[in-house]
């Protein structure tokens, strides 16, 4: 019932809608990319050198595009912009044959897409925050929709020949696009600095923006072992594909609940605290799971999700919509994308070397890893009054 206000204006039901898009392709595209490559001839090698790529257009396109739609005070159309040129990407993707064509489809692809996400979350904190409404209410539609496109996927695969599913993705990427061309513009409380930004690099110089990015890309990169093993070690130990999809439904499940009630949480609850939550939460989550413990308890785990990752999402973000200074936020969003991005793809890599030899003792390492990002989360106590708050 709470939730049906936070999405009754025009705005917020379509900024609804837009991650319910980016997710539902999301949904499709994380499980089942690799089947299709698989499908197109590529060998292991192959697939790892393409997955590779959107990492690389992260680095290379969220700095330029965030500080340009900064600069320009232009985040809507440049999510229009990056959403057409998204879909011409993987229109070129599903058209392509080879390994290097299919790279080189991918590579364009993800240069457009890359910025969507961060510049997407910069327009909503704006647009939200000028209308007096909440963030998790609003984005947990996009949660609910990755469930929904990782199931339809799944169900399809056994419909469909596994060379057609790039054409899921590509359906997903044209309903966002759709969507991002009905997004409405912001409100004018959230009006452009009459003065130019500041230097994108004074943001790196503040001590409580660096250890909010720090703290929130060390707990989120700690479900590495978790993302890339999960499902192999419980197909491993007898669960069946519909066991394994719905424990991993349950922890998105439990992350849509903290998003609807995150409207209610009382103002003592800070950002700093949030962190805190997520650094404890993944501690204890991965500290029980590199006991191998048996299948009666995983679901109590999977309700972890929402302390491990929700509560560090809501909690990073929070904190940029309330400190970054004006003009500033889509470059802030695009240094949270970027440290996000290289901190999971340094644990992915330490996971998988770890997991080959100690199997699920590989999550003590993820423990280690959710404490530091505790700890980083406790600098912002002595960063100044305001960046606790």
């Amino acid at each position: 019932m709470f939730i049906v206000p936070q999405v009754r204006s025009g705005f917020t039901v379509r900024v609804a809608c837009l991650y319910a898009a980016l997710f539902v392709m999301a949904g499709i595209q994380l499980p089942f990319f690799p089947v299709w490559l698989k499908a197109k001839g590529l060998d292991a090698g192959d697939i790892g050198l393409v997955l590779a790529v959107p990492m690389l257009a992260r680095v290379l396109a969220i700095p330029l595009a965030t500080r340009i739609a900064d600069r320009r005070d232009a985040l809507r159309e440049a999510i229009m912009v990056a959403s057409a040129l998204s879909v011409a990407g993987y229109l070129l993707l599903g058209l392509a044959s080879g390994a290097t064509a299919i790279l080189v489809a991918y590579a364009v692809a993800s240069l457009a897409y890359a910025p969507i996400m961060p510049i997407a979350e910069t327009y909503t904190l704006r647009g939200l925050m000028a209308r007096g409404r909440a963030y998790g209410p609003v984005r947990l539609w996009g949660s609910a929709a990755f469930i929904a496109g990782t199931f339809l996927a799944g169900f399809a695969t056994d419909a469909i020949p596994a060379r057609h599913l790039i054409w899921l993705i590509f359906g997903g990427m044209v309903l966002a696009a759709f969507s991002a061309l009905m997004l409405a513009p912001l409100a004018s409380g959230a009006a452009p600095a009459t003065a130019p930004p500041p230097p994108a690099k004074s943001l790196l110089r503040d001590r409580a923006f660096v250890a909010v990015i720090a703290a929130a890309s060390l707990i989120q990169s700690s479900h590495a072992v978790y993302y890339s093993f999960s499902a192999l070690a419980w197909r491993g130990e007898g669960l069946g594909g519909g066991a394994i999809a719905a424990l991993w439904a349950l922890g998105v499940l439990a992350e849509i609940v903290l998003f609807a009630l995150s409207a209610r949480l009382p103002a003592s609850v800070t950002p700093r605290m949030l962190l805190l939550i997520g650094g404890f939460g993944g501690a204890l989550r991965w500290t029980v799971m590199a006991f191998n413990p048996p299948t009666a308890a995983l679901p109590f785990l999977q309700l972890l999700h929402a302390a491990s990752f929700g509560t560090t999402h809501l909690g990073a973000l929070s904190y940029l919509a309330r400190h970054t200074p004006a003009g500033q936020g889509a470059t802030a969003q695009g240094y949270l994308a970027i440290s996000l991005a290289a901190a999971m793809a340094a644990a992915t890599a330490v996971s998988g070397a770890l997991y080959e030899r100690v199997g699920a003792a590989s999550y003590a390492a993820m423990a280690l890893i959710a404490v530091a990002g505790g700890a980083c989360a406790l600098i912002l106590h002595g960063a100044g009054r305001q960046a606790a708050a």
